[in-house]
This record gives structure tokens, C-alpha cells and sequence, in this order.
């Protein structure tokens, strides 16, 4: 390892301390150069998240989540949708670039980052998080993962076991870059932070129109025109807590919100389970935000747990890697038609 030195209302709480551009990760000398790390697939997947179609984790490899957003990517820029990387979608994907584009980078850590807020000790268990005052990381390596939208075990394969982190210190991760900081009136939430720290840029294409699809596992948002202009791996429902299908709107999007865990909601929950306000945080039950949907009790939010997007099943709403959400928060508003699909 590295080494450090759905169904229930939500609310707004108290922002966390406000930071600058000192979220920014310079890189580090040798950053731009290619190495055995930087295969073709990871390329694409680096490529793919930057054109606003999700792989969800960045990790390198040739799965699930990855052919649906190759697909995604082809079914946006009239190519056939085959999943695979042929060469018309290389020359889409890289283009005046052909392979040449970096899939890492080395970087600096820096101090603003490596401070956190941490929240080593959290539970994993819902009903366990209350009297948490956030909801955060618990180590430095998760933050980062989250930062550059890929997993711990990523970064330990890039960067070597017992690898140290910490303020100043250089890691090898994909390359995702920086984002300009965020300009949002009124911030009390501290949402213009989040972004950075997620690696998210705040000014993204409005969507007028979202598409669920539960075979496929996907998000597809559309503009105006009707052109598909952005693509997210989900999780959605179970046989216990089945996607409502049919046609949605948007009523509301709550950024790091608090979380009311009432387990009468929840099939699964512990007979002496109470009801709790618990704090906001990355690591809460809906990660980063919440996206209020008019049928009572169901929401577009993100995770606690991105490598699991897409592999596990949710108590019927739709959750995505807490980057994604994010960025689908600066997409969507109120009125946003949702479709939800078979």
C-alpha cells in the first residue's frame, strides 16, 4: 500500500475551510515522459474521461466500463459503435496525436491537498457514521485515487509498494489535469473546493435531456439539440429496490449534502437501526451530491466506493463514481428531463 507521512432526504450543511489554486499538482520533473505505465488502453481511458465519457476507475484495464464508454464515445462522433479502440477512433480520440499522448504524469503533492480533511477512523457502516463532523477521505492515497478518477491499487502499481506520500512528495498518476478554480456566489457549501479536489472543472455543457439505461448501465446526457454530449457507468437498482422506469424530471441538486438515514427505507437494514442526520463528506452514503429526481425517495447521486460502479446493486437509485456526479451536477437543472430505461 502507499504510505501516508439511497432513498433519504438530504440537506445542506457548513462549508469546510475554503483553499485556492494551491490545489493545484505542479508536475514533477520527468512528468511528461512515456513509460512501460502508459499502454495504449490506460491512453484511451485518460482520453476517454477528458472527453466527458467515463471509464469510471481508471486502472488500465479492458473491462465492462470501458467498452461502454469506447461505445458512448464512437455513438457521439457518428463512428460505428463497436467498444473497441479501431483505428477511426484512435484517430477521434488522439487527434494530431496519434498514440503519443501521456496516460501519467508525475506530480507534486501539494500542502493544501495533503492536509485533507482526513477521517481516518470512519465506519463503513451507515448507521455507524453519526457524530462524524465530515464524512471524508481516510488516508491521503484514497483522496488522491479520487483525484486523478482512478483506485488505490492503480496508484500502488504505478508508484511501487511502501511508496511514501505526503506534502512535496512526487507520485506517478494518471493524467488528469488541473481545473480552473471554480467561481460560484454564495459557496457556503465549499462546492468550488470539491471540484478541485475531484479534478473537475465547473463550467460544463448544459444538459437538457438524461437517459438510464439499466441493461447497459449508463448515463447518457444529451443538449438541446439532442446530441450526446456526455457518458457515466452507473449503478441502478435491485431486485429488491428495482430503477423506477418511465419518465423523470429534475427537481433539485444538493452539493455535499447532509444525509437523513432512515432505515424503514432500507429492506436491508439492521431491526435496531435508528434514524440519523449524518454529516456531509466524499465518503458519505451519496458521496459529493445529491440530484433530486420528482418520484418521492430517488436520486442521481455519487459513492462512497467508485471501483465497485457498475458491479454491485443500489437500493434503487442511480449512483456514479463521485467525480462523475459531480461533474453531471454541473451539467444538469431543474426541469432536466430523466429517462429511465430497460
Amino acid at each position: 500500500m502507499l504510505l501516508a507521512s439511497c432513498g433519504p432526504q438530504t440537506e445542506q450543511a457548513k462549508a469546510p475551510a475554503k483553499s485556492s489554486d494551491t490545489l493545484a499538482f505542479a508536475d514533477a520533473p520527468g512528468g511528461g515522459e512515456t513509460e512501460a505505465a502508459d499502454s495504449l488502453l490506460m491512453r484511451a481511458q485518460v482520453a476517454l474521461d477528458r472527453a466527458g465519457f467515463s471509464p469510471g476507475v481508471i486502472d488500465g484495464k479492458d473491462g465492462q466500463s470501458y467498452k461502454l464508454a469506447l461505445g458512448g464515445f464512437q455513438e457521439a462522433r457518428g463512428l460505428l459503435r463497436s467498444g473497441q479502440l479501431d483505428p477511426a477512433t484512435q484517430q477521434a480520440l488522439f487527434p494530431g496525436q496519434g498514440q503519443g499522448m501521456a496516460a501519467t504524469r508525475l506530480v507534486v503533492i501539494p500542502d493544501a491537498f495533503a492536509r485533507g480533511p482526513f477521517t481516518r477512523n470512519l465506519p463503513t457502516r451507515t448507521s455507524q457514521q453519526a457524530g462524524f463532523d465530515h464524512l471524508g477521505y481516510r488516508s491521503l492515497t484514497e483522496a488522491l485515487a479520487e483525484r486523478f478518477h482512478t483506485t488505490p491499487d492503480t496508484l500502488v502499481a504505478l508508484n511501487g509498494h511502501g511508496t511514501k506520500v505526503g506534502s512535496g512528495t512526487t507520485v506517478r498518476v494518471p493524467a488528469i489535469a488541473n481545473v480552473p478554480v471554480a467561481k460560484i456566489e454564495g459557496d457556503e457549501r465549499g462546492w468550488s473546493d470539491t471540484l478541485q479536489r475531484l479534478g473537475v472543472a465547473g463550467d460544463q455543457p448544459t444538459a437538457e435531456k438524461i437517459v438510464v439505461d439499466k441493461s447497459e448501465g449508463t448515463l447518457q446526457a444529451f443538449d438541446k439539440q439532442g446530441k450526446l454530449i456526455a457518458q457515466f457507468p452507473v449503478t441502478t437498482g435491485s431486485g429488491h429496490d428495482p430503477l423506477p422506469l418511465g419518465k423523470w424530471e429534475i427537481k433539485g441538486t444538493s452539493r455535499n449534502p447532509d444525509y437523513q438515514y432512515d432505515p424503514d427505507l432500507f429492506w436491508d437494514a439492521n431491526k435496531n437501526d435508528t434514524a440519523k442526520r449524518l454529516a456531509p463528506g466524499p465518503n458519505g452514503p451519496v458521496g459529493v451530491v445529491w440530484i433530486d429526481l420528482s418520484k418521492d425517495h430517488y436520486g442521481i447521486h455519487g459513492t462512497p466506493e467508485p471501483a465497485k460502479i457498475g458491479r454491485t446493486e443500489s437500493h434503487g437509485c442511480v449512483r456514479l463514481t463521485n467525480w462523475d456526479a459531480a461533474r453531471l451536477a454541473q451539467m444538469v437543472h431543474s426541469g432536466t428531463e430523466v429517462l429511465f430505461q430497460a
